[in-house]
């Protein structure tokens, strides 16, 4: 299997030169996935509701890539503030509870815009 390159159509893609998501051989590789709608860009204020968000790109980009959300293997977590953590994880945990990938959490000073309170990389395979 060649690299193919796979794309939400977010504008970041484009302007910063990153993929959503890359496919190499028989493994995804998806980017750092925040809670935008990536059709309207409105990023909703509740880590929650963004972790939500980020979940329903990540499902669409797998499905696109030939995977599901069964085979991820992998799955980082970066919030911005500590109190973020345990809704965060409770939305892991309902998307994620049976499917049970490696995973860490990372407090971070801040991501790339202020209302961004959450974002995931996530491996899989296909």
């Amino acid at each position: 299997m060649t690299r193919r390159l796979i794309s939400t159509g977010s504008p970041f893609e484009k302007a910063f030169g990153y993929s959503r998501a890359v496919v190499d051989g028989d493994l995804v590789f998806i980017s750092g996935t925040t809670g935008y709608d990536y059709k309207t860009m409105i990023m909703p204020d509740d880590p929650a509701e963004q972790t939500r968000n980020i979940f329903k790109t990540v499902q669409a980009v797998l499905k696109e890539a030939g995977s599901s959300m069964q085979q991820i293997l992998r799955a980082q977590y970066f919030v911005t503030d500590r109190s973020y953590c345990e809704p965060v994880l409770a939305v892991c945990g309902e998307v994620l509870g049976d499917i049970r990938p490696a995973g860490a959490v990372y407090i971070v000073a801040g991501l790339l815009r202020p209302e961004i309170k959450v974002e995931i990389e996530i491996t899989a395979r296909i």
